[in-house]
């Protein structure tokens, strides 16, 4: 598995423990910024991991700032990519099952790093379930066009 990882300095901090987490399990991380605790801009780190998802470099992203909700909104302006906002590991569950999300955004300032740790864990490891959720998928790739 390959996880693109970004943040802007508000979750750089956590940013870095998660990669560290990652790379502990033997996943591969593309760390795409910023890698400092100096001002940035996030939708720059949000690009940079949307578009590793689209040329298909990494199987998943994550993408943490403050709140989760600039990166959410920055990476889902992008076609095919579903950022889900999870401040704990059951959202990122249902993230996965019914969103069938492929990147998960965290809150730097909301959340401590063990509950990133286990949000990180239920997302990687849960699956889509398909299904009647996938005719909502569908209604989604529709709107995109």
């Amino acid at each position: 598995m390959k996880i693109s990882i970004g943040s802007d300095h508000a979750g750089f901090e956590l940013k870095e423990h998660v990669k560290k987490y990652l790379e502990s399990k033997g996943i591969e991380v593309v760390d795409e910024g910023t890698y400092s605790p100096d001002s940035v801009d996030y939708p720059v780190f949000a690009g940079k991991v949307a578009k590793d998802l689209q040329n298909k470099i990494v199987d998943y992203g994550i993408l943490i700032c403050g709140t989760g909700l600039g990166m959410s909104i920055t990476a889902n302006k992008f076609k095919n990519i579903y950022a889900a906002l999870c401040l704990y590991p059951t959202m990122a569950k249902y993230a996965r099952m019914h969103n069938n999300a492929n990147i998960l955004v965290m809150a730097g300032r909301l959340m401590g790093p063990t509950l990133a740790e286990e949000t990180v864990d239920t997302f990687l490891s849960t699956s889509f379930e398909g299904g009647r959720h996938q005719r909502r998928i569908d209604e989604i790739k529709e709107i995109e066009k």
